[in-house]
């Protein structure tokens, strides 16, 4: 891209490449709170089609959300839609925690172990317990063993009490009695390197995002575009990073740039994105 002719439309070329899947779920996270967690069919072609997406993939798209239990069919304003499953409202809610106000651990916080037993009865369980552990950024120091720093400790208790899962567990903080070894034994317990690479891969895919907006005229329907692909890109991160202390990380962690730029780009954006979603919801 050169000065002379920029090209300014149709948002960043990605190499994480989100599914329209995972983009309408972003739109339903931003968008679709004022009005019960709903959005028209209509409104989600119009705004999808601002990302690349078209209507048959779009309609497709929301079909499998709605088998999986993720969206709801329902009429509103006699207009149809859907809804997010009043189940998952909670599970936005605590994106909202992990994307917008992802924390940093100290060592002197000290770490939360976890053990789990569950009755070969109750199999299902167990593989809902090591998912949603993955999820809540646990690292694994041996076979049914979990760690995670003990700053998450509210965030994980609630998150296993609403998914009926506290009973199967037992808890304990405290601090790493080696301290000279607990970096390189944090590199055991957490893939550290495809963390960083993840970080990465953001920073190379919208580094330059920033730039292109200061520097030429863009629309809102384009600034939309980059936002809403950059925030779902960026969604996932928080939940691969535990947040541990910075002591921990390897030199140069590449979470810090991105985190500044998520956050950059995030202030930058929202607010045009902000009016083109409007405007395609307004239409109904």
């Amino acid at each position: 891209m050169t000065k002379s002719v920029p090209e300014v439309t149709g948002g960043p070329t990605r190499s994480l490449a989100p599914q329209p899947r995972e983009l309408i779920v972003t739109l339903f996270g931003l968008y679709a709170r004022d009005d019960h967690h709903w959005l028209s069919v209509a409104s989600l072609v119009r705004m999808m089609a601002a990302v690349g997406v078209d209507g048959p993939a779009v309609r497709s798209s929301i079909s499998r959300l709605k088998r999986r239990g993720v969206l709801d069919s329902v009429r509103h304003h006699s207009v149809v839609g859907y809804a997010l499953a009043s189940s998952l409202i909670h599970v936005i809610d605590e994106g909202d925690t992990r994307i917008f106000g992802h924390q940093r651990g100290t060592i002197a916080d000290g770490f939360l172990i976890l053990a789990f037993s569950v009755p070969e009865a109750e199999r299902d369980k167990r593989h809902a317990l090591r998912t949603i552990l993955t999820q809540l950024g646990f690292g694994t120091v041996s076979p049914g063993v979990w760690i995670a720093p003990a700053h998450k400790r509210a965030e994980i208790d609630e998150s296993l009490r609403r998914r009926g899962l506290a009973d199967y567990i037992e808890t304990f903080e405290g601090n790493y009695t080696s301290p000279k070894a607990l970096k390189g034994k944090v590199a055991q317990w957490w893939d550290l390197r495809s963390i960083a690479a993840s970080y990465s891969t953001f920073i190379d895919t919208y580094g330059d995002v920033a730039d292109r907006h200061r520097e030429y005229p863009m629309s809102d329907e384009d600034t939309f575009a980059d936002y809403v692909s950059m925030l779902t890109d960026w969604r996932r991160l928080p939940y691969l990073d535990p947040g541990l202390p910075l002591e921990l990380l390897p030199p140069e962690w590449q979470g810090l740039a991105a985190e500044e730029l998520f956050e950059t780009l995030h202030e930058q954006l929202r607010g045009p994105a902000g009016r083109f979603a409007q405007s395609a919801i307004d239409q109904r």
